[in-house]
């Protein structure tokens, strides 16, 4: 985990992901270790025993399953998408 906060802190591949994320339509090649490690940079990432992980950044937490492929599936590209807009990551609609 980071102990810096804010979109500012990211280095420029996790910045890439976080615009893999951004982008509508949602992207399909988004891929698990570029996401997982994105969010060990800035979020607490804890695995637990099931194999889940535990993703807390600012005040929400949402608990993500490693995908069997090697790209993330939409849903969770949504997901993330809607917790690094609540974190100040992403800009958000006005």
């Amino acid at each position: 985990m980071s102990d810096a906060t804010g979109p500012g802190h990211v280095s420029q591949h996790h910045r890439a992901t976080l615009e893999h994320i951004e982008h509508h339509p949602t992207t399909h090649n988004l891929e698990w270790d570029d996401v997982i490690g994105l969010l060990n940079e800035v979020a607490d990432v804890r695995e637990e025993h099931d194999g889940k992980f535990v993703v807390k950044l600012g005040d929400d937490r949402i608990t993500i399953t490693k995908p069997r492929h090697k790209n993330v599936d939409e849903q969770l590209v949504l997901d993330l998408r809607k917790l690094f807009k609540d974190a100040g990551y992403l800009p958000t609609k006005k």
